[in-house]
């Protein structure tokens, strides 16, 4: 099993078929999209493939260390930049090709007009330990 992060950029990704921001759906339109994103992980783990998953708030801010006994540095927060990621869906599948159809049908999720969005969605693999070398 391998485990894939898939996100959701809200903005940053090339343009989707059905690109209506989120903003000017109805409220009907997001229960929509909620649900449909809800039923995609619940069946998942029946499978055993979803691991965790979560929306992003718009809102966010750079830290970073600035030496020993000194406050951490913050930047933010940068709702206005250019690339915001809006959520994301950790899976654990048995091969790239599985993770590749799961983003595909993930990237159907519904959007304005009740039509699906095919969204660009990112599917990145987890970093795993490299092969241990034996003589």
């Amino acid at each position: 099993m391998a485990k894939y992060l898939l996100l959701k950029h809200y903005r940053g990704a090339p343009a989707a078929v059905n690109d209506v921001p989120m903003t000017q759906w109805t409220p009907q339109e997001i229960s929509d999209h909620v649900q449909y994103m809800n039923d995609f992980a619940a069946r998942l783990e029946k499978t055993g493939e979803f691991v965790d998953g979560q929306a992003l708030a718009p809102e966010g801010t750079f830290v970073r260390y600035d030496g020993e006994g000194r406050p951490p540095v913050t930047d933010g927060p940068f709702a206005e930049t250019k690339d915001l990621i809006a959520g994301w869906m950790v899976i654990d599948v048995d091969s790239y090709e599985r993770a590749v159809e799961l983003a595909g049908e993930l990237s159907a999720a519904p959007g304005a007009g009740g039509r699906p969005i095919h969204e660009w969605l990112e599917l990145r693999p987890f970093l795993t330990a490299p092969p241990t070398i034996t003589e």
